[in-house]
């Protein structure tokens, strides 16, 4: 690990001008931000993140849930995982948040984990982690040697020629399928931003990862008002039962009305380059009748754009059955 200064930010205005000197808010940033540092300490023991400062942003007041006054729910930035996933709100309005954060890490790292890290968490891609790797991602041009090396954990949806690095987060898969906003703090304001659009497809920039800018400071994650008559359930698929990355999860969110679906929202993880939204899914559920041959064909509909690589074909049909489970979960509730 380089050598670094450690800054204690008092205000979040202290915190943007801090930041708003990097160069970038991408791979490379000179000044990260820390609050729980789940994430970004690994990194910067394992030299893939260098910054030259770390501003340290537990003291800003951002540790807050409250509802909103059109019903929906403002949750800070510096909530952690932990109490997030047992606010009563959540879990009786959301069960599919808490679900997919109690799925997440371990009882220890909920408790230190942070709603705002966690949009953030970086891939778990061994080749990104390993600095005396190629990477495109954290050497643009560099090479992606995951496509033709081991690439089993690694995401079928939204890949690239120059990147396939999944996706680590459940919280963000959930977060997808309930159509969260990101309201962002940054040196020209706050902005809000749809979860649909924080998030970048690697194209031909994988270092890009989401719409974050020198400055920004994610201050809350807004979620709208309960879907009236809505159930929902994250189902997540991994190697053993707890402490591991999920090899395919489901989100979802359905309701019906006289035995057929009126409202789905699908959401996919472990299998996407960013937190899988399945609008192809929604389309093959929304007015048909709740029952296997519906879930199944909303499945193969979720997977048809699937690329797999040499060592990750067996996702496809994995992630099918993981959504088509789901589903079958929440319909029969």
């Amino acid at each position: 690990m380089q050598a670094f200064t450690f800054v204690r930010a008092a205000d979040a205005r202290q915190a943007i001008d801090a930041g708003a000197r990097s160069p970038t808010a991408q791979q490379g940033a000179s000044v990260r931000f820390v609050a729980g540092g789940t994430t970004l300490l690994d990194l910067m023991k394992l030299d893939v993140e260098t910054p030259g400062q770390v501003v340290d942003i537990n003291h800003l007041p951002l540790a807050q849930v409250e509802r909103t006054s059109e019903g929906g729910l403002k949750i800070g930035a510096l909530v952690r995982n932990a109490d997030l996933a047992r606010h009563a709100d959540v879990t009786r309005d959301y069960p599919v948040l808490s679900e997919a954060l109690l799925a997440g890490a371990s009882a220890q790292l909920r408790n230190m984990a942070t709603t705002g890290g966690n949009l953030l968490q970086r891939t778990r891609c061994m080749y990104f982690r390993d600095a005396n790797m190629p990477c495109n991602k954290r050497e643009p041009g560099s090479g992606c040697p995951a496509i033709d090396g081991a690439n089993r954990n690694l995401a079928i949806l939204g890949t690239s020629e120059h990147c396939i690095a999944s996706n680590p987060s459940d919280m963000n898969v959930a977060l997808a399928a309930l159509e969260a906003r990101i309201a962002i703090q940054g040196t020209d304001g706050e902005r809000i931003v749809p979860i649909a659009d924080f998030f970048l497809l690697p194209g031909d920039t994988p270092q890009h990862e989401t719409v974050m800018q020198p400055g920004d400071l994610i201050t809350h994650v807004l979620l709208p008002p309960p879907k009236h008559g809505a159930r929902s359930h994250y189902l997540k698929l991994r190697d053993r039962a707890s402490y591991e990355f999920a090899l395919a999860s489901a989100a979802v969110v359905l309701a019906t009305d006289g035995g057929r679906i009126s409202h789905a929202r699908v959401a996919l993880g472990g299998v996407g380059t960013r937190p899988w939204r399945s609008h192809e899914a929604e389309q093959a559920l929304v007015g048909q009748l709740a029952g296997p041959a519906t879930f199944a064909a909303a499945a193969s509909a979720a997977l048809r754009d699937a690329q797999p690589q040499s060592e990750n074909a067996f996702k496809v049909e994995l992630a099918k059955r993981c959504l088509t489970h789901a589903l079958s979960t929440v319909a029969a509730a």
